[in-house]
């Protein structure tokens, strides 16, 4: 136990000075919490000296892993605005809240990125405009609702909706992440093992037989795999390939996210059963963040022009900016939503009924739990048949390897037999 000096602020924004016993600094944040003080400061009393050994050797070993963790995850980024919003609900004013939370972080890139949050805010600028300068860590997404809940003094609702948001993506990339985590590496380890196989065990069996027999078209195909498999390292020439290889898988990346993107995304709808999924996450997306945004008092134009960043693929956000443009001229949004054919009859009708009673918002995010069910059904169905699809794609493989192994001493042994 240690002996943690500290200066908190209670519910009635009253500064309080005193000390706590505690295990580490998390406890005696949290035990300070648990009564209704917030700390600003907290310091051990160096006086102490009943802190363990392991305690001070688990410290020293944070820090000296500490150097990997400027990265601002997507999960960190979920954690700090639950917990903004948290510390919003219970009162305390802004700037407490961000030197609260800096105060309890331990990864050194967000300590550092609340420290020039706190700074920017205790110099006057709002928090929105303070987010805007930290780099693509925010999205428009995030800052639009975080400027949505300062202009109209909810900032403690909106902080809720943007958790929910998020929690709701995470959640997807999660499952997504967990479910093919599997077949993935099924499918890695019997690449590599077909490369073994096909570089270094087959050339010696079918060398034999090359002399001694016609090889089928299957082995011979087989063979003219081996021989440039197995040149590819253990020649000049063939480390040349594999380098052009690799540099033309990451500009095949580059273009999927710049000038190709809006092809790679076209051909991602395309495709059976993903394209599905992927028109289901959007149009989640879309309820929830239109209807957030809406509520919180954006007009239409303005939110259409955060949501289709929102989406994740660039023929779906081609469509909204469609979409935007005739709302633009005077027409409905309900109108050009159906025309388009990327969203659902359901959605329409309810962006249909919640323009002509009022309610858009509140329908919009009363519907965004049954697309998100569908959603929920359509990545547990792709994801069931996802692996089947790579393990046959490997058995295939594996069957034509055999296959084309075997060949060569069935057509021997009937040749023999005069058949």
């Amino acid at each position: 136990m240690g002996q943690f000096s500290y200066k908190a602020v209670d519910r009635g924004g009253e500064h309080i000075l005193g000390t706590i016993e505690a295990v580490d600094r998390r406890s005696a944040v949290v035990a300070l919490a648990e009564k209704g003080q917030f700390v600003t400061e907290l310091a051990e009393d160096v006086q102490q000296t009943g802190v363990s050994v392991a305690e001070r050797l688990d410290l020293d070993v944070g820090k000296l892993f500490n150097f990997g963790s400027r990265r601002i995850s997507s999960k960190d980024t979920l954690t700090m605005t639950t917990q903004l919003g948290t510390a919003l609900r219970a009162g305390l004013p802004l700037l407490n809240c961000l030197e609260l939370i800096r105060q309890q972080q331990h990864k050194t890139g967000m300590k550092e990125m609340f420290g020039r949050l706190v700074k920017s805010v205790s110099s006057g600028q709002s928090l929105s405009e303070a987010m805007s300068e930290q780099g693509s860590t925010f999205s428009p997404l995030y800052l639009s609702m975080i400027r949505v809940g300062e202009t109209g003094g909810i900032l403690d609702q909106t902080t809720g909706q943007l958790a929910e948001i998020l929690g709701r993506d995470e959640k997807i990339k999660t499952s997504m992440k967990n479910a093919s985590a599997y077949p993935i590496f099924v499918l890695c380890l019997g690449f590599v093992s077909v490369i073994i196989i096909v570089t270094w065990i087959l050339p010696n069996i079918l060398g034999t037989m090359s002399e001694t027999a016609i090889l089928p078209w299957p082995t011979r195909i087989l063979m003219g795999a081996s021989m440039f498999a197995r040149g590819l390292f253990t020649t000049i020439h063939g480390w040349i390939v594999v380098l052009l290889i690799l540099a033309g898988l990451y500009y095949l990346r580059r273009w999927t996210k710049s000038a190709g993107k809006v092809s790679w995304d076209s051909f991602k709808l395309k495709v059976p059963i993903l394209g599905s999924v992927l028109r289901t996450i959007a149009v989640g997306r879309f309820a929830r963040t239109l209807g957030a945004l809406t509520q919180g008092g954006v007009t239409i134009l303005e939110a259409l022009g955060v949501v289709r960043d929102t989406l994740g693929n660039e023929v779906l956000g081609a469509e909204i900016d469609s979409v935007a443009e005739k709302v633009k001229r005077g027409e409905s949004l309900a109108g050009p939503l159906g025309e388009s054919g990327y969203f659902p009859p359901l959605l329409v009708q309810i962006v249909a009924i919640g323009e002509q009673t009022g309610k858009l918002d509140e329908l919009l995010l009363n519907a965004a739990e049954t697309f998100d069910s569908e959603a929920d059904s359509a990545i547990s169905k792709f994801m069931a048949i996802f692996p089947a699809i790579l393990i046959l794609l490997l058995a295939l493989v594996v069957g034509f390897i055999i296959a084309a192994a075997l060949l060569p001493i069935f057509v021997t042994q009937f040749s023999a037999a005069g058949l």
